[in-house]
């Protein structure tokens, strides 16, 4: 890849297992590999898409670089003639946030998703040509994970066959919709639909924002953007905005009409198409967020593993190959190893608890197609509680790789402040996670419930109809290596799920009522949905490892870090394991001997793991993480970049240094 000299040649040369072969397992096929390996080499050696001064731009700066680069993605696209497909990877790899994030990955989604045949018609060909750029406008100022609280009215007028949008306070004002503050011309709006002097809850509206002539908001518009976000660079490329209505009109086919409708006489009519399809958007949306949560920890993962491979501190000198006496490398400490290769371990559990999720809703839509919505409840809850367990352990993940690479971690050149800053809102955005761990919670309380009338649960509760034996079974782990059986991580973490679970609804039934428990035992209905949702991505890295799995040492691989996974997982939750009488105390011991092991099993093999990424450096952003390990001479060359080291002596030297360096306060003009 890049560097003329490798740095981690040495670390390369100990790899036990054929890299090139875990690159086609990491990237789901080999064409996907093929694809991906093609574009993002395409990206990095295109000077269209530097990228390594966001840091240093200002908040202008910024968004006209990201919007130069939009125009130029696209640009590429159609010269290049570049499939579906190959145009996703294209977007992927410039790794800009702007408005075509939210154009493709939302606004056309709502309209394949919700729109009927004949609206699809009319409206996807101009939003596929980008000939109309388009927004998602749902969370308001005042409402996000409260959709049903949202306040935008749309009023029908049968006098004029048209709607009228409204704002009718500032808290409905819309907030937050990416693309909206300065570029979408068209909205998806989403507001409580009132015909008839009646309201119909929340529905979807395509509304026309800006004039397609001088990009002018439209009369009764204002918008505009909501301003600085958190950090450097990250989400500030993006215009996420403010939208207010009033009163401004739109025909009545601009409702988004495939499952419900209001006729010309205002009569509110439901369509023969099921209005569950449309939770399929939501899932397919929430399958996305895991794999991208997946993609942020392993670029962090990436960074700290190879800087900590570079890095050396304290311990005995020792002898390199040339005879020079040299230090530590950071990363054989096993404190490092044991912050480091769980995280290395969940970056590869989430990648494969992602591909699982896109059979999922490939499946789940099939179905529901059919008229088929057996499976849906427990689809929703799954890629809800996914959604929430693995951004919440990435972004986390994240800010320890920081730390793990000390003070150089804290550099906007390591690439891991931005990361972070543009990772983190993953957490709140399509659903708080405690919100969601809540909805879990209640799917599993309801799960249990039924038991009693002998409904059998499916899919990822299956287990849950094993509740007799899970809440009596001892586990069978004798000595350590009993550990890396799979069958016993696999009763360990289902017991401790049945059995928080149970806790949770035998706690409900001495409440007055079921409002008053869910209130009052929500932190222990959050921890029983963390250790079902930690259960579903232990059982499919276990049978993703049942598969048949190519490559010189490949499996073996995966297998160490699929067992560091659970272990460490069985580690952090020690308490939960413990108390549930999951595991002995004991057992414990021997499951921290055998982590032990597995870390210095898995250690000669580190760097080809993260090499298995495929990762670019144009891609990584992060001098720390250079394929070729040439760290510190780089470092000094990012510093000498900064627009602070265009002078020697600083502006303001005259006016602020000089006047405290002579003692001449009093004098100067502050």
């Amino acid at each position: 890849m890049e560097g003329i000299m490798d740095h981690l040649a040495h670390e390369r040369s100990k790899a036990q297992f054929s890299v090139e072969e875990m690159k086609v397992i990491w990237a789901g096929s080999l064409h996907a590999f093929q694809v991906s390996d093609r574009i993002a080499r395409l990206v990095a050696s295109d000077p269209g898409f530097r990228k390594d001064n966001r840091a240093v731009l200002s908040r202008k700066e910024l968004f006209r670089s990201a919007l130069r680069k939009a125009a130029y993605v696209w640009k590429r696209i159609n010269e290049l003639g570049l499939s579906e497909d190959e145009a996703s990877w294209l977007r992927f790899y410039v790794d800009e946030l702007a408005y075509a994030y939210v154009h493709w990955g939302m606004f056309v989604p709502a309209i394949k998703g919700s729109a009927t045949e004949e609206q699809q018609q009319k409206w996807l060909p101009l939003a596929n040509k980008m000939q109309i750029i388009g927004t998602y406008a749902q969370t308001e100022l005042g409402h996000g994970s409260n959709v049903r609280g949202l306040e935008t009215t749309a009023t029908f007028d049968p006098e004029t066959d048209e709607f009228i949008i409204h704002s009718p306070t500032l808290t409905s004002s819309k907030w937050w919709p990416g693309g909206l503050g300065k570029v979408a011309t068209h909205a998806v709006v989403y507001a409580r639909l009132i015909t008839d002097g009646q309201v119909y809850g929340v529905h979807g509206f395509l509304v026309q924002i800006r004039s397609l002539d001088d990009h002018f908001p439209l009369p009764g518009v204002t918008v505009g953007d909501i301003g600085m976000k958190f950090g450097s660079g990250a989400f500030n490329s993006m215009d996420n905005g403010f939208l207010r209505f009033d009163h401004v009109r739109i025909p009545r086919n601009q409702m988004l009409m495939r499952v419900s409708q209001v006729t010309r006489q205002g009569k509110y009519v439901e369509s023969n198409v099921p209005k569950q399809l449309l939770y399929g958007a939501m899932v397919y949306v929430r399958q996305t967020i895991v794999a991208d949560a997946s993609i942020a920890l392993s670029r962090a993962v990436c960074i700290a593993t190879r800087y900590s491979a570079v890095r050396r501190q304290f311990g005995p000198p020792h002898k390199d190959q040339n005879g020079n006496g040299v230090e530590t490398q950071v990363i054989d400490y096993k404190t490092q190893q044991s912050r480091l290769f769980p995280l290395l371990a969940s970056a590869y559990a989430f990648r494969f608890v992602g591909e699982w999720l896109k059979w999922l809703y490939t499946d789940l839509i099939q179905k529901l197609e059919a008229n088929d919505f057996s499976t849906l409840p427990e689809a929703h809850a799954c890629t809800a509680g996914l959604k929430s367990l693995t951004t919440s352990a990435a972004a986390d993940g994240i800010e320890e790789c920081r730390k793990l690479c000390g003070g150089h971690g804290y550099l906007s050149s390591s690439g891991l402040p931005e990361l972070y800053a543009a990772f983190v809102p993953a957490c709140t955005y399509e659903g708080d996670n405690i919100v969601l761990l809540l909805q879990v919670s209640r799917f599993l309380m309801k799960t249990i419930s039924e038991l009693q009338t002998g409904k059998k649960p499916i899919g990822t509760t299956a287990y849950m109809g094993h509740v007799e034996h899970l809440i009596q079974c001892q586990c069978k782990v004798q000595k350590a290596e009993d550990w890396l059986n799979p069958s016993v991580i696999l009763e360990a973490f289902e017991a401790r799920a049945i059995r928080l679970s149970v806790a949770c609804a035998e706690n409900l039934t001495k409440f007055a009522t079921p409002l008053q428990g869910f209130s009052e035992l929500s932190p222990d209905l959050v921890e029983a949905a963390v250790a079902h949702c930690q259960l579903i991505v232990v059982s499919k890295f276990i049978e993703k490892l049942q598969q048949n799995i190519e490559g010189n040492g490949v499996k073996q691989q995966l297998e160490t870090l699929c067992n560091i996974y659970c272990l460490n997982l069985i580690h952090k939750h020690l308490g939960d394991f413990l108390s549930t009488g999951s595991i002995s105390p004991k057992q414990a011991s021997l499951a921290g001997d055998q982590l032990r092991s597995l870390y210095s099993k898995l250690r000669p093999n580190v760097i080809a793991l993260v090499d298995a990424f495929n990762y670019t450096d144009h891609f990584l952003g992060s001098v720390l993480g250079r394929y070729d390990g040439n760290v510190y001479p780089k470092l000094y060359e990012e510093a000498w970049k900064d627009p602070l080291n265009d002078s020697i002596v600083p502006d303001g030297y005259h006016e602020y240094i000089q006047p405290v360096l002579k003692q001449q306060l009093r004098n100067a003009r502050l």
